[in-house]
């Protein structure tokens, strides 16, 4: 009975597509050559900006290269050696959330060796059955 809820919540009241699972391996990929999203990919440096004095959280990314989707940025706050967070106890809610669906929307993937895995919350079989029922009953 649980599960059936907590399905009905993520696809109806979250409208969500995808269950989070795993635990992060402390790799630090999730950190590095990012793109961010506000009303599309960040373009230019003018842009981010004035996206930095809307929100404290963009003040800790640093821009590392431009390529054809936009511009690409790192976590200041990513230790080059240990791999770990600076301030992961006090780390922003995006941080927290890692990852999130949207992440898929945007085109990007999760890193090759990353603990965590996005795992649909309806599965193909349960489409297939729904879909086949459908075009048995036309």
């Amino acid at each position: 009975m649980f599960k059936i809820l907590k399905k009905f919540f993520y696809i109806h009241i979250l409208r969500k597509k995808y269950y989070r699972t795993g635990k992060c391996n402390t790799c630090g990929r999730c950190c590095q050559r990012i793109y961010v999203k506000h009303k599309g990919v960040i373009q230019t440096e003018e842009e981010f900006k004035k996206l930095q004095k809307l929100h404290p959280f963009y003040t800790y990314l640093k821009v590392i290269d431009k390529d054809e989707t936009g511009l690409v940025f790192e976590c200041m706050n990513l230790d080059p050696e240990t791999h770990l967070c600076k301030i992961h106890k006090k780390r922003p809610g995006i941080c927290r959330r890692y990852p999130q669906e949207e992440l898929f929307s945007m085109g990007g993937t999760l890193a090759e060796h990353c603990g965590y895995k996005l795992e649909p919350i309806v599965s193909f079989e349960e489409v297939f059955k729904k879909v086949s029922k459908k075009s048995l009953s036309n």
